[in-house]
Parts: structure tokens; C-alpha cells; sequence
């Protein structure tokens, strides 16, 4: 129960304080696109079962792999790309720390 809490709580939570505190004229857009960023979840899809509970998705599926991370971590950096580019990262760290929960 902890362990989801904490899961969504980073997925939807965190990116609507960062575009609070960061975004504040366009906090609604920012958070919008940083929630798009769970659409990396579609690789899910590929999976055999496509959910597993104790499944770490970091490193297991495509578009959580440790070498496209590096990818969405320089997203952060260009304006055009910033705000999913944080969400990716969002959803990386949400993802992480469900790892390291486990």
C-alpha cells in the first residue's frame, strides 16, 4: 500500500509541484505534458505478463532502458523539449524508487 502511494504519488504529484513552483504561468500545460510522460508505459505492452507486481520495469522494458535514460535526461535541457523531459525523468524516478521498494 506504501509502495503505491509513494509510486503515484511521485507519478502525479511531484510533476504538479514542479509546474507550480516552476511554471507558474503556465502550470496547467507544464503538468499536462510532464503527465504525458507516462506514456513510456505503453511498453508495458510487450511484456508477457504485461503486469507482474514484482517487476522492476527499469532496465526490463525498452523504453525504461538504462541507456535511453541518459536520452530524457538531456531532454530537461533544450526549452522546446524541458517539460517532457522532466516528466520522462518523473517517470524514471517514480519507477526507481518502486524498484528499490521492492
Amino acid at each position: 500500500m506504501i509502495q503505491s502511494i509513494v509510486h503515484y504519488g511521485i507519478h502525479f504529484i511531484l510533476p504538479l509541484i514542479i509546474a507550480l513552483l516552476c511554471f507558474k504561468s503556465q502550470w496547467k500545460k507544464a503538468y499536462l505534458i510532464m503527465i504525458l510522460g507516462m506514456l513510456i508505459d505503453l511498453d508495458h505492452l510487450l511484456a508477457t505478463p504485461i503486469f507482474e507486481a514484482n517487476r522492476c520495469s527499469i532496465n526490463f522494458h525498452p523504453l525504461h532502458s538504462i541507456y535511453l535514460i541518459p536520452i530524457y535526461l538531456f531532454l530537461v535541457f533544450p526549452k522546446k523539449t524541458r517539460w517532457i523531459g522532466i516528466g520522462l525523468c518523473i517517470h524514471i524516478i517514480a519507477d526507481s524508487v518502486d524498484c528499490w521498494m521492492m
